[in-house]
């Protein structure tokens, strides 16, 4: 029996609970309420709850902060405690409604993320880390994977938000998605009390955000992945970038970058498009078909004409169960967080994951609808309506079966693509909470939290089992599944597929024999050959196209270094002599680590003063297994400014390399050109790899 069987008491229908309910048992009445207009409780009552909160326990993991937070210290704060599992759908459409409360509010309400894991994987700290950088949670995290938080609480369903008023009293608690427009109005009229009494305390909470923290890397956590053989393209959705990658399949060439970092809805060309999170990709001759996750919408990229324009969806969220019964215009109907998509026979076939159904569009008609699932969530086989899905993320189709992977039940499925044939049965999975990582045939098979699936040639489908870390492989006529690629989370590319270290991965594509892996923890995208089950990463042979819309993450071409998220370093005074010189980069690994031979170190002289210069040919370098020190040519020209360099490392252990490590330095150096300096300017960094907490990931 797992943890979340041995916690959870409650009816699996109050999974990710959409009905919503509020204040239990400490109702705010308002004036109005009371026919009379008489005042029934004092200000100092109306907005104050009755019961002490249940302090924090000691010893858990903290995120966002450096010190854990306790409640005695947030007296004069109104506290929002939201209850969430990273993986849940209703958790994640609750995010944009927190940072806008926060936004509101920014020295009165303190919103605390307490994370209480369906998953196991969900339950380590570092992933909770990872994730909080992918949705830009920003306020305090803590870690709640034994259920304490929850169970002193009462909480009983993803997501809950607890109110807690600022004298330290729980007020009451709403269960569900739409937080803000439920919760503003009483944080509102709380602080507004609280603070005629002198009661309101606004001073900064001191934060120390993951997000600052995140490596420049030419992508960011991308979600979903499409080969093309016959144009010779690999499409990559570049999620937390906002923003959709072309690149040649053969040389991995940048050909177009579609969108930009700041998230938007913008139809236009390649350079005025925004996407909001995008993710599943499908291809129609030149028409690129795109699920737009954050914008709860469908996009079409003409790549001939180089635009992008709206098919589907008003750019607001579907939030009423009666929007999953029936569809209508295309773009006159509010979708629920599309997260990928297959074009077959005119059709564009949509897992809905926010509304737990398979959606379909005649692109023709210009029309959505339903096609599989009631809308209630569960795992229910049966006629395509009736059936019940769970967070569907993956589609993929042979011509006759859709097949989607049913994240939330840890589930692949298929659904006939004609209704007439059949309807929906499980290949393997079980249950809302039956998951693992156990190889076998049928319901003795156990995935966990699986979010990409690809038909291949050979007839099997190939699944990105996204919290097992793993590439599985199934036979959907037997239901054996079989792990192809991966063992332990990490990164390491393998010459077996056994010996490769995936991060969650979440998109998978297939193409002339290879896989083609989204794997989105490690910010990369890997390929593997189906024949030999070689694993490699992609590496751009020139990421200066990617690198240069540095608004949301380090890096701006080589003119200015821009927002950076890695370790930063300010040197000594240097002093170089004018004309041709070089900047040498020289790093140390402690005893016991190499560089990974398979990723590429780069590194970039910013050449925004003009006392330094660098050839276009030579700046921004990717060396694969570099030789150390790093030297690049350069030119000196006498003055004095800062010269930034920056330097991309990744690490593994020497000797059984289960456990690498991506590093992003930026070094800050004074310097002066005259004549008598020296001809080299160097830079000397030792590498201290993180300490990991006891029984994390790679732990030994």
């Amino acid at each position: 029996m797992n943890r979340m069987k041995r916690w959870i008491a409650f009816p699996l229908a109050l999974f990710c609970l959409i009905s919503l309910f509020f204040i239990a048992s400490a109702t705010p009445m308002r004036a109005q309420d009371n026919p009379t207009g008489e005042p029934t409780m004092t200000p100092a009552q109306r907005y104050a709850g009755k019961v002490n909160a249940p302090e924090f326990p000691a010893g858990m993991d903290w995120i966002n902060v450096d010190a854990p937070l306790t409640l005695r210290a947030l007296r004069g704060k109104v506290v929002l405690l939201d209850f969430w599992t990273y993986g849940c759908i209703n958790c994640i459409h609750i995010i944009p409604d927190l940072k806008r409360l926060e936004a509101e509010f920014p020295s009165e309400l303190v919103v605390i993320g307490v994370h209480s894991a369906k998953f196991e994987n969900e339950g380590q700290t570092e992933n909770i880390r990872r994730i909080v950088q992918r949705y830009g949670v920003e306020h305090p995290v803590v870690n709640d994977h034994e259920f304490v938080i929850w169970q002193t609480y009462a909480v009983r369903a993803w997501p809950t938000s607890m109110l807690i008023d600022p004298r330290g009293k729980v007020l009451g608690y709403y269960s569900g998605e739409g937080v803000y427009d439920a919760l503003q109005p009483v944080i509102a009229d709380m602080i507004a009390e609280f603070d005629a009494l002198g009661e309101i305390n606004r001073t900064a909470l001191p934060l120390n955000p993951e997000t600052e923290k995140r490596a420049a890397t030419a992508l960011a956590f991308p979600g979903k992945v499409l080969a093309d053989p016959l144009g010779n393209r690999l499409f990559i959705a570049d999620s937390n970038n906002n923003r959709l990658i072309v690149a040649a399949l053969d040389t991995y060439a940048v050909q177009a970058v579609i969108g930009g970092r700041a998230e938007g809805f913008t139809d236009g060309d390649y350079a005025t498009a925004r996407f909001d999170y995008p993710h599943g990709m499908a291809l129609d001759g030149t028409i690129l078909y795109v699920a737009d996750t954050g914008n709860h919408a469908l996009r079409a990229v003409d790549l001939a004409a180089g635009a992008v324009t709206t098919i589907a969806g008003t750019g607001t969220q579907a939030n009423t169960f009666e929007s999953r019964l029936r569809g209508g215009a295309a773009l006159e109907t509010p979708l629920n967080s599309p997260w990928d998509v297959v074009f077959y026979g005119g059709k564009l076939y949509i897992a809905m994951a926010g509304h737990h159904q398979l959606w379909v569009m005649d692109i023709a008609a210009g029309e959505v609808q339903p096609f599989v699932g009631s809308g209630q969530e569960g795992l229910v086989d049966g006629v395509h309506r009736e059936s019940l899905l769970a967070q569907p993320s993956g589609i993929t189709t042979d011509g006759t079966y859709l097949y989607f992977a049913d994240s939330e039940a840890s589930a692949i499925r298929r659904a006939a693509l004609d209704p007439a044939v059949g309807g929906v049965t499980t290949l393997v999975g079980t249950g809302l909470f039956d998951f693992g990582d156990v190889d076998g045939v049928g319901d003795a098979v156990r995935l966990q939290h699986a979010l990409g699936v690809v038909y291949a040639e050979d007839g099997k489908l190939y699944v990105a089992d996204t919290y097992n870390s793993k590439i599985k492989v199934i036979d959907p006529t037997t239901r054996e599944s079989l792990t192809f690629a991966g063992s332990e989370a990490g990164f390491q590319d393998g010459q077996t597929g056994a010996d490769a270290r995936f991060d969650e991965p979440g998109g998978i594509s297939y193409a002339a024999g290879k896989l083609y892996v989204a794997d989105t923890n490690n910010s990369l995208i890997r390929i593997i050959d189906l024949t030999t089950r070689q694993t490699t990463t992609l590496t751009f042979p020139d990421e200066t196209a990617l690198l240069k819309d540095a608004s949301a993450a380090g890096g701006a071409g080589t003119s200015s270094p821009g927002e950076f998220f890695g370790e930063v370093f300010r040197l000594d005074p240097v002093t170089a002599a004018p004309g041709a010189g070089t900047v040498v980069v020289n790093i140390t690994l402690p005893e016991g680590y190499k560089m990974n031979g398979q990723a590429p170190f780069r590194m970039v002289v910013y050449t925004n003063t003009p006392i330094v210069s660098v050839a276009p040919t030579e700046n921004n370098r990717m060396i694969l297994a570099p030789e150390e020190p790093v030297t690049m040519p350069v030119t000196f020209q006498e003055g004095s400014a800062e010269v930034t360099v920056d330097a991309d490392v990744f690490y593994c252990e020497a000797v059984n390399e289960s456990l690498c490590f991506p590093a992003s330095y930026r070094f800050v150096v004074p310097l002066t050109v005259t004549v008598g300096g020296a001809p080299t300017v160097t830079v000397n960094h030792k590498v201290i790899p993180p300490v990991l907490p006891e029984g994390s990931l790679g732990g030994n």
